[in-house]
C-alpha cells in the first residue's frame, strides 16, 4: 500500500484494489441513531471525509441522512458499514446489504466489512463471495474484513483467491498487534484501528501524558498521531464537537522515534473488546 497526498491535510492510503481511503476517519460506535445526524454533521463540518458505521450500531439511518444532507458530492465522503454476524452466508449477506443501503439511503458503498469472523459458524468464505458479487455489480467499491486473525485471513485468501483491502481490528498502545500488522503489510492489507484511544483508558497514562506535555498536544492527539505514524487507518469517535475537531488537528506535529517507541512499549496484549477466536454474538453456533 502507498500513501497519496490530498488537497486537505488528511493523507490517504491507496488500497490493494487501487481505491483510496482517508487515513483518518470518524467512527460512530455507540452513537444512538437520534444522535448520529448531529454528530456526523459536526464531524463533516470539522473536516472529516470518512465515516465508519455498522448495521449492529443501529445508527445507519441517522448517519446516512447526515451524509446525504451535508451537501458535498457523494464521491467526496467515504462511507463504511459492516455486516453483522447473524446475517453471514451468501444469500443472507445480499439481503443484509440491501437493508443497510436502504437505511443509509445511498446508491453505493465505499467499503463493506465482515464485522467478525465467527469461525465456528464457518460462513465467512461464502459471505465474502457475496461481497465479491456486490462489488462486481458496482454496488461496493472495496471489500474487507474486521477482527480477523492471521489464520482467518489465510483461510479466506486461500479459498477465495482475493485479498481483503482492509482488516479493521482493535488496536491501541496496549494492544499494538505487531505480528498481525506485519502480516497485513506482507499481503498489502491496510490495517484499520478501532478503539484507537483504548476507549479513553489511555488518556491518563503517564507515558502518554508526558509525551503530550513534550509536544504541547492532548493525550488523544498524541495517540492518534502514533497510529498515523505507524501507518494505521484510524477512526476515533467522540460526540463532543470540540473533541471531534481536536482529534482531527494532528497534522501540525510529529512524534520522535523515541516517543513512538515509548508509546509502543505500553503494549501488554490487553484487549478491551471480545476475542476474535471466540466471539459468536448474534449467531446460534
Amino acid at each position: 500500500m502507498t500513501f497519496r497526498s490530498e488537497t486537505s491535510a488528511i493523507p490517504s492510503i491507496v488500497l490493494n484494489d487501487g481505491n483510496v481511503i482517508p487515513q483518518l476517519g470518524f467512527g460512530v460506535f455507540q452513537v444512538p441513531d437520534d444522535d448520529a445526524y448531529p454528530v456526523v454533521t459536526a464531524a463533516l463540518e470539522a473536516g472529516y471525509r470518512s465515516i465508519d458505521t455498522a448495521a449492529i450500531y443501529g445508527n445507519e439511518e441517522g448517519t446516512g441522512r447526515a451524509i446525504r444532507e451535508f451537501g458535498l458530492p457523494r464521491d467526496e465522503i467515504y462511507v463504511t458499514t459492516k455486516l453483522w454476524n447473524s446475517e453471514q452466508g451468501y444469500d443472507s449477506t445480499l439481503r443484509a446489504f440491501d437493508a443497510s443501503m436502504a437505511r443509509l439511503g445511498l446508491d453505493y458503498l465505499d467499503l463493506y466489512l465482515i464485522h467478525w469472523p465467527v469461525a465456528a459458524a464457518d460462513r465467512y468464505v461464502d459471505t465474502f463471495r457475496a461481497f465479491q458479487s456486490l462489488k462486481s455489480q458496482g454496488r461496493i467499491k472495496s471489500i474487507g474484513v474486521s477482527n480477523f486473525t492471521e489464520a482467518h485471513l489465510q483461510q479466506l485468501i486461500g479459498e477465495i483467491g482475493e485479498t481483503p483491502v482492509v482488516n479493521q481490528i482493535e488496536l491501541h498502545p496496549r494492544l499494538a498487534q505487531r505480528e498481525l500488522r506485519d502480516f497485513h503489510a506482507s499481503h498489502a492489507i491496510a490495517t484499520e484501528a478501532w478503539s484507537p484511544l483504548g476507549q479513553g483508558t489511555l488518556l491518563d497514562d503517564q507515558t502518554i501524558t508526558s509525551v503530550a506535555a513534550e509536544v504541547g498536544r492532548t493525550p488523544a492527539q498524541v495517540i492518534i498521531r502514533w497510529h498515523l505514524q505507524l501507518g494505521n487507518i484510524v477512526i476515533p469517535k467522540s460526540v463532543t464537537p470540540s473533541r471531534i475537531a481536536e482529534n482531527l488537528d494532528v497534522f501540525g506535529f510529529e512524534l520522535t522515534d523515541d516517543q513512538m517507541a515509548a508509546i509502543t512499549a505500553l503494549d501488554t496484549g490487553s484487549r478491551i473488546g471480545p476475542d476474535p477466536d471466540t466471539m459468536t454474538a448474534g449467531l446460534d453456533v
